[in-house]
């Protein structure tokens, strides 16, 4: 299997509910470094997985979507906590889509899955993967 990867940040505002994220329930900025990451079983004519500036331009997009925007209001995290996991996925899902569409320079159905890891600090992330 092959993989190429992007990397972009996002930097966002958001508080967590539930006793079980203490502090975090309290309004405060975030800043993740999101990693997007396609595979596929064998490379394209081109030699490639995806085009990696076209992936970038898309994984940006995204991002845009949501930098310095209070998650607490966006409407796609209505009432769910915008832990680094649902961000993980909402990530993985647009990309998903962007991909079966052809958006990455390749047909998405030559595309195995896409994963979304997002890093909140040096030492801790998370990672959402999907069929693309």
């Amino acid at each position: 299997m092959f993989s190429v990867t992007v990397r972009d940040h996002v930097m966002v505002a958001h508080s967590l509910s539930g006793d079980l994220f203490g502090p975090a329930q309290q309004l405060h900025g975030a800043t993740f470094i999101v990693d997007a990451t396609f595979r596929a079983p064998d490379l394209d004519p081109s030699g490639v997985v995806v085009d990696i500036g076209r992936a970038g331009e898309v994984l940006t997009a995204l991002v845009g979507q949501l930098t310095y925007r209070n998650l607490d209001e966006h409407p796609a995290f209505a009432g769910m906590n915008t832990t680094t996991e649902v961000l993980a996925r909402w990530f993985a899902d647009h990309l998903a889509e962007n991909a079966a569409a052809g958006a990455l320079g390749r047909p998405g159905h030559e595309l195995a899955h896409v994963a979304v890891t997002l890093h909140e600090s040096h030492i801790a992330s998370a990672t959402f993967e999907r069929d693309v």
